[in-house]
């Protein structure tokens, strides 16, 4: 029983690996477990065949079919060894050693050699031959096609053909059978040509278009960040010489006893006050998400990723009477479900509804991936970051937030604010001025009241 449990935790490791991986490593992880897995099926199955009969024609045709499955089943292993670093090779992230190929093409040489005793022994039929034949270089050429110009690789097989039927008429195998394995080594050429470099083409090109999206995605983050120092450079460098000057200007004064200096620090405080509020502003309007730019936003994101978005009620929620503070709660919503949908599932499609029920807009996120849950991977438990901040933005609206499983492999978000709600956005102060939503920081204090030895601004 222990055993049993054994082999299901790992088999829902491994479900779960194969979940958490994104669709181009799937597909890269599929392309390669195909590729070593193809020199097997020929050894298992026309490699291994013809083997059968030699056990009819004495121990010699015994003892070279045995090693010829011996060297055959290492050459594979082998070959699955170099096919992730010829991949490697072939995309251009690091070179192959080619000392790497030492061993194989000395066990390709054994390989043909043992091939060729069989025949002279007569320990292969003549059918079983040309089966023979199509399984001696196919573990060797899968890797090896990706190292070398097609070119080369067509050369170098012609080569070895060329070689491998001199040595099977040598020790007098028939005419007919030495043009049956000079066909059978034509076939395996180009089908490895044809089922690997087109393979390989296709995941470098796909991760080329990763890499791509990723740098893209790093030049836009650049970008924002650039252009929040210059929004903070105008709010603040001229206000910041200002009081510089003043305050040189003060301390002039109050040293020579001038009255004036304590106009001059007046200045300075109502500068210092207005810079404070406009960096508040600012502040407030990078954190604060908008409903139809993030609705716009999603929908570019996912259907980027492969997924078909539906949006219903598209108008916003300025169209259905909901003041900023909702909107800007619903645009947080339809941020982090968006997320979730990328990060967490692999959904074919996913819908995004803004409807009015009563005095409340509801807004439900729905996808057909079953992994499209919170963070923390349970559907709707509320353990994840996101969805659990997502609930605090919400409950200082008075607003409410779900995430549940809604059957048939769907997976629906749902959230719920009342159009009463008012007050600032969820990404600055609660309602209440205290504690700040989560993810954010607090606004800055309101600025205490001047000195009593100062005079009231005027």
């Amino acid at each position: 029983m222990k055993e049993l449990d054994e082999v299901i935790g790992r088999a829902r490791d491994w479900r779960r690996g194969w979940q958490e991986r994104t669709k181009l490593q799937r597909i890269d992880l599929y392309t390669r477990v195909t590729l070593c897995a193809l020199p097997w099926v020929f050894l298992l199955t026309w490699g291994l065949l013809p083997l059968v009969k030699a056990f009819g024609h004495g121990p010699v045709a015994v003892s070279l079919a045995v090693a010829f499955l011996v060297v055959n089943a290492a050459q594979c292993l082998l070959s699955n060894r170099n096919v992730a670093a010829a991949f490697a090779h072939y995309r251009g992230v690091e070179p192959f050693p080619l000392r790497r190929l030492r061993i194989p093409a000395v066990l390709l040489a054994v390989l043909t050699g043992l091939l060729v005793a069989l025949a002279a022994v007569g320990g292969v039929e003549d059918a079983g031959l040309s089966l023979l034949v199509l399984d001696l270089p196919i573990a060797f050429a899968t890797p090896y096609v990706l190292l070398v110009p097609v070119r080369r690789y067509l050369l170098l097989c012609a080569a070895y053909a060329v070689a491998t039927v001199a040595l099977l008429g040598a020790v007098g195998v028939p005419g007919r059978m030495l043009f049956g394995s000079a066909f059978s080594l034509l076939v395996v050429t180009l089908l490895v040509l044809v089922s690997t470099r087109p393979s390989a083409w296709s995941l470098s090109v796909m991760w080329q278009a990763e890499e791509a999206r990723d740098m893209q995605a790093r030049l836009a983050v650049a970008e924002e960040r650039l252009r929040f120092g210059r929004d903070m450079h105008d709010v603040l460098g001229r206000n910041l010489s200002v009081i510089a000057l003043k305050s040189e200007l003060a301390v002039e004064l109050a040293q020579r006893g001038n009255p004036a200096a304590m106009d001059q620090m007046v200045e300075v405080q109502r500068i210092a006050r207005a810079s404070q509020q406009e960096v508040r502003d600012v502040v407030r309007g990078y954190r604060e998400a908008d409903l139809p730019t993030e609705l716009m936003g999603a929908q570019g994101v996912l259907q980027a990723a492969g997924i078909a978005v539906t949006v219903e009620g598209a108008d916003g929620a300025a169209g259905i009477g909901a003041p900023p503070a909702v909107q800007a709660a619903l645009g947080w919503v339809v941020r982090e479900a968006a997320t979730n949908v990328l990060r967490h599932g692999d959904p074919r499609h996913c819908w995004i509804r803004l409807t009015r029920a009563r005095d409340a807009v509801v807004l439900e996120v729905e996808n057909d991936g079953a992994g499209a849950t919170d963070p923390s991977g349970g559907p709707g438990d509320g353990g994840g970051s996101g969805l659990t901040g997502l609930r605090e933005r919400l409950g200082a609206l008075g607003g409410t937030l779900s995430a549940t499983a809604a059957g048939d492999g769907l997976f629906r978000v749902t959230a719920t604010v009342p159009l009463t709600a008012s007050g600032p956005a969820p990404g600055g102060r609660s309602p209440r001025g205290g504690r700040p939503a989560r993810g954010g920081r607090p606004d800055p204090a309101p600025p205490s009241p001047a000195p009593s030895a100062l005079p009231e601004e005027r």
